[in-house]
Parts: C-alpha cells; sequence; structure tokens
C-alpha cells in the first residue's frame, strides 16, 4: 500500500512480485509515519499549549526503551462527514505496554493532534483490547487522557465503546491498579472513567473534567464560570475530591505516577514491592516527644509525626488538597509499604466529617484491595456537629468509613497518640470493629467524650445547684479525667493492646507488622456486601 509522500515498490511502473527486502522497507516507512503522526503543524500546536503529544507522554512514563505498541496500523472503518478520506493510523490513540522500574505497566493515550483524541469504534476497541490484556496479565493500567470525547461523526457506536471501558474499568476494579492521568479536556461521559479508576492526577491550566461544559451551564441555569472554574485541576483536587493530585507540569505530573506504582503491587494476588531500606529499624523516635504538645486543646501537624515514623521521612500523601482533617498516605515501614490514615489536628482539629469519611473509606478500601496493611494513627475529638453535616447525610456517609474498616482484612494496627472521643473513636479502626493490635501513647485520653462536656452532663445539676458553678465544674473535671480519662482506663479492660513509649513508636509497628504478615482471614460467603451510600 503506497505511503503518502514516500516512494515504496507499489510505485514502480510495472507491477512486478516484491522482495521480502522491499516489504521491510516499506514497512519502515509506514512506522516512520505511525511515530511522526498525519500533520507535523498538529505537533506544534500541541506544544504551542504547553501540552506533550502521547508518544513524549508515554516515553516520560515508561522505562526508556521499554515500550512495545499494540495495533499501531490500525485504522477506523467509518464513513461519511469525510471520514471516509481521513483514516490516519492509530486511530489517535497509542496503546501497549512497558515497564516502569522493571515492572510491567500497560498504557493507553489519547493522541489529540488526531481528531482532537475523539474516541470512535476502531479508537474504543484498542482500548478494550489492551484493558483486557492488562487483566489477563495482571499488571497496573495507565490512561493517559487528552480527548476531546465520542467522535460525534460515528454516533452511537462510539458512545457504546465508552460503555465498554467503564464495564472493564469496573470489572478491574480491585483486581489490578488503574490510574488515570488528565493531560487535556475530558467531558461529558468520557469523565466516568476516570472517576472509576483508583487514582486520578491532573495537570493545571490544560486539563478539566466536567460533564456538562461552561456553555451548558451558563445555557440552564445562567451561571458563567470558565473551563479551569467548572471542572480544572485545582477544583477537583481541593473541592470536588475527583481528582487525587493536582500539578504544575506533566514531566512533575509523570515522575509521581512512576513513584506512586512503585508503590503498588502488580495486582490483588501480590505483596507490595518491598525493598531494602536504610533506616534502621530499631530508630528510636524520641522527637515525637515533642512533635505532639501535651495540651489536647493544642494544634499540630500530624504529617511530622508521619515523617519521623516511616523510613527516611519518605511518604506519598493522597488527596493533599481535599479533606484536609484527615490524612491518607503511603509510606515505607522497614521497607515494607503501608498505608497510613492519620486525623490531622492543624485542620478543624482533625474532627471526622462527610468528606473526610468518604476520603478515608475509598482509602482503606483500595489498601484492602491490594494487600497494603493500615497503620491508624488517631487524634480526634469526634465527629463534626452541624445542621449542614445532618442534612448532607453525615450518618451514612460516615459510615462508609466504618463499614471500610470492619470489611478490611490485611493487617491493621491502631494507634492513639491523644484523644479518642465518641463514635469517632470506634470509627477510627478500633479494637472493637476489628483492628489487629490497638495501641496507645500515655497521653491518650480515650472516652465518651471530652471531660468538660461529660462534667456538663453527669453533674449538671450539682454544678447549677452550686454557690460556685465554675469551681464545682472544674472539680468534677477533674474528678470525670482520675476516674474514667486516665492512661492506662482502656488498657485495663483490654481495649487497648499495651501504653508504649513515643519513642518506640517505629520499633513497635515495624515488629507488629512483621508478625501480621502472615495473617490470614476467612470471610463469610456472599456475593459482596451493600456498603453505606
Amino acid at each position: 500500500m503506497p505511503v503518502a509522500g514516500k516512494t515504496t515498490p507499489n510505485q514502480v511502473d510495472h507491477p512486478r512480485e516484491w522482495t521480502l527486502r522491499e516489504r521491510v522497507e516499506e514497512l519502515n516507512l509506514i512506522r516512520d509515519e505511525v511515530h511522526e503522526g498525519p500533520d507535523p503543524a498538529a505537533t506544534e500546536r500541541q506544544h504551542a499549549k504547553g501540552k506533550l503529544t502521547a508518544r513524549e507522554r508515554i516515553a516520560l512514563l515508561l522505562d526508556e526503551g521499554s515500550f512495545t505498541e499494540v495495533e499501531p496500523l490500525r485504522r477506523h472503518r467509518a464513513s461519511g462527514f469525510g471520514l471516509e478520506n481521513k483514516k490516519p493510523y492509530t486511530d489517535g490513540v497509542i496503546t501497549g505496554w512497558g515497564t516502569v522500574h522493571g515492572r510491567t505497566v500497560f498504557v493507553y493515550a489519547h493522541d489529540f493532534r488526531i481528531f482532537g483524541g475523539a474516541l470512535g469504534e476502531a479508537h474504543a476497541t484498542k482500548i478494550h483490547k489492551i484493558m483486557d490484556m492488562a487483566l489477563a496479565a495482571g499488571a497496573p493500567l495507565v490512561s493517559l487522557n487528552d480527548g476531546a470525547g465520542a467522535r460525534i461523526q460515528e454516533g452511537v457506536s462510539a458512545l457504546a465503546g465508552y460503555g465498554g471501558i467503564f464495564q472493564r474499568n469496573t470489572k478491574a476494579s480491585g483486581v489490578i491498579p488503574q490510574i488515570s492521568v488528565m493531560l487535556g479536556p475530558c467531558a461529558g461521559g468520557a469523565a466516568y472513567s476516570p472517576a472509576l479508576t483508583d487514582f486520578v492526577f491532573m495537570v493545571r491550566e490544560t486539563s478539566q473534567m466536567f460533564i456538562t461544559g461552561p456553555d451548558v451551564v451558563r445555557a440552564v441555569t445562567g451561571e458563567e464560570i470558565s473551563q479551569n472554574g467548572l471542572g480544572g485541576a485545582d477544583v477537583h483536587s481541593a473541592t470536588s475530591g475527583v481528582s487525587h493530585f493536582a500539578y504544575d507540569d506533566e514531566e512533575s505530573c509523570l515522575e509521581d505516577v512512576r513513584f506512586l506504582l512503585s508503590l503498588l503491587p502488580a495486582n490483588n494476588r501480590e505483596l507490595p514491592p518491598a525493598t531494602p531500606g536504610q533506616d534502621p529499624a530499631d530508630r528510636r523516635t524520641e522527637a515525637l516527644l515533642d512533635l505532639v504538645p501535651d495540651d489536647p486543646g493544642r494544634s499540630y501537624d500530624i504529617r511530622s509525626v508521619i515523617e519521623e515514623i516511616v523510613d527516611d521521612a519518605e511518604y506519598f500523601e493522597i488527596h493533599p488538597a481535599w479533606a484536609t482533617n484527615i490524612v491518607c498516605a503511603l509510606a515505607r515501614l522497614d521497607g515494607h509499604v503501608v498505608g497510613i490514615v492519620a486525623n490531622q489536628p492543624a485542620s478543624y482539629a482533625g474532627v471526622l466529617d462527610i468528606e473526610s469519611s468518604e476520603k478515608a473509606a475509598r482509602f482503606v478500601q483500595f489498601c484492602d484491595a491490594f494487600n497494603i496493611p493500615l497503620v491508624t494513627l488517631v487524634d480526634v475529638p469526634g465527629f463534626l456537629p452541624g445542621v449542614d453535616q445532618e442534612h448532607n447525610g453525615i450518618i451514612r456517609r460516615g459510615a462508609k468509613l466504618l463499614y471500610a474498616y470492619c470489611n478490611a482484612t490485611v493487617p491493621r494496627i491502631s494507634l492513639v497518640l491523644r484523644k479518642a472521643y465518641g463514635g469517632a473513636y470506634i470509627v477510627m479502626d478500633s479494637r472493637s470493629i476489628g483492628a489487629d493490635l490497638a495501641l496507645a501513647w500515655p497521653s491518650n485520653e480515650i472516652a465518651v467524650m471530652g471531660a468538660e462536656g461529660a462534667a456538663n452532663v453527669i453533674f449538671r445539676r450539682e454544678i447549677n445547684g452550686s454557690d460556685d458553678p465554675e469551681a464545682v465544674r472544674q472539680q468534677k473535671i477533674k474528678e470525670y479525667k482520675a476516674e474514667l480519662m486516665h492512661p492506662y482506663y482502656a488498657a485495663e479492660r483490654g481495649l487497648v493492646d499495651d501504653v508504649i513509649d513515643p519513642g518506640e513508636t517505629r520499633q513497635v509497628l515495624i515488629r507488629s507488622l512483621a508478625m501480621l504478615r502472615a495473617k490470614h482471614a476467612d470471610l463469610p460467603s456472599r456475593k459482596h456486601g451493600n456498603p453505606p451510600q
């Protein structure tokens, strides 16, 4: 078949049988066209927008020279609206596999230079195939999204292609890690595929996600808003919670995708990759004695505690800008990957609310699906009170975190640093809902509620009937603390396995996780549970 602008054996004056060398020559010419793309000007336009091409992105994501492409010569078969005269190779999506840090990863990348990356029948079939291959091989799947949605010229066939992607996203959920990297627009039904995956990365200014764009919003509601204001990276990473991460450029974004993959197992039948650590397992954490204030009313940054405990002070925070009153992170302890869930006293005093419950619940479920042990650092004054919280469903949405912990079968260790009050204490992986080990520092205050509130309820009449109500109130607060909130109350009743020296935190966690590494849990026979929505 002739290659545009090239001289091949097909173009000789007199037809003859081709030699194999001539066939190879033609193949190489076709491959050059595939790699260069159909129009050099399209590449320039892509770069002018501050965006890389699909192949440049794949080169940044995968180890050098490791990419193997699948169906690079695929073309669409559609006709009408001029499509029959425009049949570029790849049909606007590059699919294949390679390695990240030497481990197999499958990838597909929309090529915005071809049909604006819009999805047609052949385009969708290529994605379906690579998703099926990833699931069969038991390897992570990364999608590099930069497309204009369904290819309108192909009608309902394009829409059916999205349905096939959604079905495969769901089938792969909890089986292989799925990561969506948003590097351009993603509108309409196309936005649901990233929402079905485990992690969503976005790049500021160049990537947007929304179901209905600004023009539709303006026509229906009269609201004026830009694309970034409606569905940009900062909106989805800090307000909606749709995106887990936001970056200023594609290079740093893809670098963190590689780092995240280094912490994850290939599939749900494997353990996360362990690495030899330089940080001694028996290192004491004396700094914790000063990092966490004695006064339970004073705030501090829980991330400084995490840095002191984990290997080399290195951790990867999930959703760092959304629901900041709880911290979810992946890190290593003695070279082994763990998931950390921690209340954040520096934000809203570390209370649990709707968003923090949902954020932590999804993270707990992910860790449980992929054999990542959970360490929970507890310093929680309770659930956030308020009409908005109750009317927006704090009961059912807060129950998501409770359900996630109760359902998790990976090794689970909870550590109470300071406050652990009421139902929030139970929800934060307490011993009563199945934590394998429940530990506490000597600064712990585990109770139904704070001493002030408890004294006001229990001794209300006595306080109000006294000549000096405030003096009596303070006396009763001290009595309540001494009787029911001393550091060893829960341990004496078997609700805490041990009260530990904060300086031994790292050592105790590493020893405990090593013991739990062979944990096996038998689950009841059922199709699936029905978690709170």
